[in-house]
This record gives structure tokens, C-alpha cells and sequence, in this order.
């Protein structure tokens, strides 16, 4: 079998093509040179770029093999997500990559405007000795507010506790039990700028939050103010920044980010390039070697499992998120019952509930549902099923999918079941668990009949009329074939001569045509050959 290309277009660290591996063909090409980006992308089944590849719906259109495109870093301005999803193809970020890095920054700028570090630069290396001049505050038992509690917020938070200050958070989404844990007081947002000392701005950039900080805020800080914005530019109201500290309403300010970028760009921005009070650097927050090489490395072990077909956690266009480590080991069994679903069921579902209960309900099992999808769509269509389309695969088939949880579980821990209603009104279920320590695949239930099976990769499922002599029959039957029965197990709905449901464990695959002729052998209502992959 041929390897998967996987295309590089901008220049990444070496430890990101180690972990890409041998059993994949990496290919390399210059993403500012259209025609040759166009060309490369043909036959590639993942790209990865940085910031300087602009990877729109033309790009698409020229890749029909491609099912992902990384972006070795945070964020996806180059990335046409939309066109993506529509092609099936996943993209992928790295998320994480820079929080170290970026609450880093945080922390120094906090301590350069404080001591005024870019001014006694500048001053030492102009021929001045100007101490007093230069003279700072420490950090030590001051109040920090921290605007944005997210995983920078934190992190700056957790950097800041050894300083001796007193932390204030503000953030509509975090508990103050959380907060609590950091140290730290959740308050409003008003309360944080009259308290603080220092604040420091760690929000995403949203129509709510643009200009967060303005006149108002500023009106009621303390005129010794510092505040540090290294998050996004906008979030802090530039115009209403600048008059605050030239008209010493507040005592200095650091900013790794703009609203236009670089400032001089902007009239309003420029103009805090003339302030003494302000130290500037230049978007810095994920420009750390270490920063650049996790990026890489993330987003090259998320392209190996997009290329597995496996779920990818961060895919931003895939619902569900990060996954639950509680949840993670049900998405393979997710998969397999859908496959097993239509194998059994021979059609599409007109309605399609993926059922959850027990343990894993109470969490974001969103994933699970994804996982079912994909598995039911795997063995009837010809194009690549991927998380990122099988949810569309069945809007185009008028498939209603419903995902249904209940904390309840009677038998076993936790359980997940796919369950659909056919045209003619028949309901098919099949329902698995996850067992023992080694979390087994294993088959519970088919349709109302309770069992306890594992789900191996070959199975057979007969269904007929409960009488003497049949296993017999059958078993010498699969023989005569070269089949071996690994295991089996019984279910019968009631006595003597009522319907039996048997599902046998083989060691090699059944044709349909073998099951077929058993089935006819032994007067079966139904005997379906399944075959179940990961």
C-alpha cells in the first residue's frame, strides 16, 4: 500500500517530521507560491501550514484527497474552515501550544513596566545613568487582577502566587471555587479596576469583549495603575489607554498586542509609541522555540490519528471538543455497534438514537455520537467517512439522530447503545460495554435480547426458531468452510421452540454468500455474516 502524503508547506522543526514517521511520505512546498501550493496539494492527504499559507476553497477544490489541514499554531485566520468542513477535511490547530509562553510573557511585561526595564534599556544604551528617574515599585504585596480565568489567566495566576500579591479574578464562565483554588477572588469587573494595582488581560477576542477596558474602567483605577495587555489586541480601548497615561490617570502600561498590527499602522495606535509610560514588544506571546516546536509536534501526532481515521480532541470543526478521559475508550466501541448496526439492519435508519447511560452519561459524550455515525456510514458509502462529514452524511439521507443520555444502568457500568427505526417500523439495537480493566469490547445486547459477548472483529448472527440439532448443523457447516468458532452465546426470547438469537465468535470472516446458504441450510429467520474494523 502506498504512504499518505502528508504536505508541508512553511518550514517546521525537526522533531515535528519525527513524530509524522516513516509509514507516512512527506512532501515539502513553498504555501506563498500559489501555482506550486495548487500543484503539490493534488495528491496530499494532509496539509500543515503556519501562518503564511492561505488555504481557502480553491485549495479544496484542487485537493480531492486531502482530510486535514494543521495549522501549527493558535490562531486560523489563513484557514477557511467553513470550506473545509464542506470538503469533509478536518482542521486542526494547536490550542495549547503557546499558554506557557504566553503567560510568561505576561509575567515579564508586568515586571518591566513596573521597573521600568524598556526605559533603563533604551537609557543605558543612549550613554545615560538615570536611576532615580528610573525608579519602580515592586510587585511584592500588591493586587493583581486578572481579567480572563482561563488556562493563561491561571497559569499567569499560579506564576504570580510566590510574588506575594493579593489575586483578583474576573471571568463570567469560571466558579469562584476555581478561582479559590489559585488563590485568587472572583469580583465584577468594575470592583477589579478600582482594587487593582496590577491588571492583566487574558480574554479571546469577541464582539463582547472588544474594548472591555475603556474610558469607564480606567476612570476608576488608582492612579498607580500598570496594566498588561498580552492576550488580543482591542480588548483594551486604545484611544481611551493613551488619554488615561498622558494625562497620568494611571502610572504605565505593556502590550505585546494591537488593534491594528504593527501599531504604526494605525493613527490611534501610533500615538502610544510617543509615550514614555508604555513598553511595547512585537507579538511575542507564542514566540518562544519551545512554543514553535510544540505546535508542531501537537499538530503532526493529530494529523498521524486523523490519517488513522481515529477522533481527533481538537479538531475545531468537529463538534464535541476535548474529550473526557472517562469517555475516550467508548469511542471505538461507538464505532464498531454502528458498523455492526448496519450490517444487521441492511438500511438507513429513518431515526438513529445513540443511547447513553450509566457512568459516562453525566459527562460530554457528544463524541460518542460522533463515533456511532461514522461507524454506520464506513461499511454503505464509497467516499471517506470522517467525524467532520458523517454528521452531513445523514442530513443528505433525511436521518434524524438523536443522542439520548440516562445516568441509570441496571447491568453494567455504563453502556452505549445504537438504535434505529427502519422504514417499515422495525426497530434495531445493538447495545455494548466496556469490561474489565483492559475495557473489552463486548456485545450486551441485540434487538431485546440480553447477552454477554465480546465483540470480535467476525461475527455471525443467526436468528431462528429454537430446536433441536441446529448447533450441530451450523457448526459443521462453518467447518466444512475453514471457519472457526471462537465462541458463542445463546439468547432465546422464551421456551422450548421460541425464537433464538445466536451470535458466534469466529476466527475468519463469513462471505454474505456462505451465511446466506446457512442460513437457508437450517431454515433461519436471518443469518448475517458481520465484520467489524478500527
Amino acid at each position: 500500500m502506498s504512504r499518505p502524503v502528508v504536505l508541508i508547506a512553511e518550514e517546521l522543526s525537526p522533531a515535528t517530521i519525527e513524530v509524522l514517521g516513516t509509514d507516512i511520505e512527506v512532501r515539502h512546498v513553498d504555501g506563498t507560491d500559489r501555482e506550486a501550493l495548487l500543484s503539490a496539494v493534488a495528491d496530499a492527504e494532509a496539509l500543515l501550514v503556519r501562518s503564511a499559507t492561505t488555504v481557502d476553497a480553491e485549495v479544496f477544490a484542487a485537493a480531492p484527497r486531502l482530510c486535514v489541514v494543521a495549522r501549527a499554531g493558535v490562531g486560523l485566520d489563513n484557514v477557511d474552515v467553513p470550506s473545509a468542513t464542506s470538503a469533509g477535511a478536518m482542521v486542526i490547530n494547536a490550542p495549547t501550544s503557546n499558554i506557557t509562553s504566553a503567560a510568561e510573557l505576561a509575567v515579564a511585561l508586568i515586571l518591566a513596566s513596573l521597573r521600568n526595564i524598556g526605559r533603563a534599556d533604551a537609557s543605558v544604551k543612549a550613554g545615560k545613568w538615570e536611576r532615580s528617574r528610573l525608579t519602580g515599585v515592586e510587585l511584592s504585596g500588591k493586587t493583581v487582577g486578572v481579567v480572563g480565568f482561563g488556562r493563561i489567566g491561571q497559569l499567569v495566576a499560579e506564576r504570580l502566587r510566590p510574588f506575594g500579591v493579593h489575586l483578583l479574578a474576573y471571568d463570567p464562565y469560571v466558579s469562584s471555587a476555581r478561582a479559590a483554588e489559585l488563590g485568587a477572588r472572583v469580583v465584577d469587573l468594575p470592583d477589579l479596576m478600582r482594587e487593582s494595582d496590577v491588571v492583566t488581560v487574558h480574554m479571546p477576542r469577541t464582539p463582547e469583549t472588544i474594548g472591555l477596558i475603556g474610558a469607564e474602567e480606567f476612570a476608576l483605577a488608582k492612579p498607580g495603575l500598570h496594566i498588561v495587555n498580552a492576550a488580543r489586541g482591542g480588548l483594551i480601548d486604545e484611544t481611551a489607554l493613551y488619554d488615561a497615561l498622558s494625562q497620568g490617570r494611571i502610572a504605565g502600561a505593556a502590550l505585546d498586542v494591537y488593534t491594528s498590527e504593527p501599531p504604526s499602522a494605525s493613527e490611534t495606535a501610533s500615538r502610544l509609541l510617543e509615550l514614555p509610560t508604555v513598553t511595547l514588544t512585537p507579538h511575542l506571546g507564542a514566540s518562544t522555540a519551545e512554543a514553535q516546536e510544540k505546535a508542531g509536534v501537537a499538530v503532526a501526532r493529530s494529523v498521524r490519528l486523523a490519517l488513522a481515521g481515529e477522533l481527533v480532541p481538537d479538531a475545531v470543526n468537529v463538534a464535541g471538543g476535548a474529550i473526557d478521559e472517562e469517555v475516550r475508550p467508548g469511542i471505538a466501541l461507538a464505532d464498531r455497534l454502528g458498523q455492526v448496526f448496519t450490517a444487521l439492519a441492511g438500511e438507513s435508519p429513518e431515526l438513529l438514537e445513540i443511547v447513553v447511560r450509566g457512568e459516562i452519561a453525566g459527562r460530554d459524550v457528544t463524541a460518542i455520537e460522533l463515533s456511532a455515525l461514522r461507524g454506520l456510514f464506513r461499511p454503505i458509502v464509497t467516499e471517506q467517512v470522517s467525524y467532520v462529514n458523517a454528521p452531513v452524511l445523514a442530513a443528505e439521507r433525511g436521518i434524524r439522530v438523536d443522542l439520548v443520555t440516562d445516568e441509570g444502568s441496571e447491568r453494567f457500568r455504563s453502556t452505549i447503545e445504537v438504535r434505529g427505526t427502519l422504514r417499515d417500523g422495525e426497530v434495531v439495537s445493538v447495545i455494548g460495554t466496556l469490561a474489565g480493566t483492559d475495557r473489552v469490547h463486548k456485545l450486551v445486547g441485540l434487538s431485546g435480547h440480553e447477552l454477554d459477548t465480546p465483540l470480535s472483529d467476525h461475527l455471525m448472527v443467526i436468528r431462528y426458531e429454537d430446536r433441536p440439532g441446529l448447533i450441530g448443523r451450523y457448526g459443521a457447516l462453518l467447518g466444512e468452510a475453514g471457519v472457526n468458532i471462537a465462541g458463542m452465546v445463546v439468547s432465546r426470547a422464551g421456551g422450548s421452540g421460541s425464537e433464538a438469537l445466536v451470535v458466534l465468535n469466529l476466527d475468519q470472516p463469513v462471505s454474505p454468500e456462505l451465511a446466506e446458504s446457512i442460513g437457508a441450510e437450517i431454515g433461519a429467520i436471518s443469518c448475517q455474516s458481520v465484520d467489524v474494523v478500527y
